[in-house]
């Protein structure tokens, strides 16, 4: 089955992943609906095509030993993911 490789960054304190870009490899089979080969059309149902893809793969090219973005955010006391308001 087709699926996704995403390449990033791998922090050894805390075990985090970060990615930093996303590429596709195509498992050539014509009854893969994400493959170029797909034999049928846009909008296909046939039953028999898998219409799954693997589960991605996690490649570091990047080993860094800190803390990733995140965590040292929260070990500072601000929250993740969320811009904080103007005062």
């Amino acid at each position: 089955m087709c699926h996704n490789i995403i390449d990033g960054r791998y922090h050894t304190q805390c075990f985090h992943f970060v990615e930093m870009a996303t590429r596709s490899v195509d498992c050539l089979r014509p009854d893969c609906l994400f493959s170029s080969r797909h034999v049928h059309p846009v909008g296909c149902r046939n039953s028999q095509c898998i219409r799954l893809m693997n589960q991605p793969v996690k490649n570091p090219i990047r080993v860094s030993p800190s803390n990733c973005p995140n965590c040292i955010h929260k070990s500072l006391g601000g929250p993740i993911g969320h811009a904080q308001a103007a005062k």
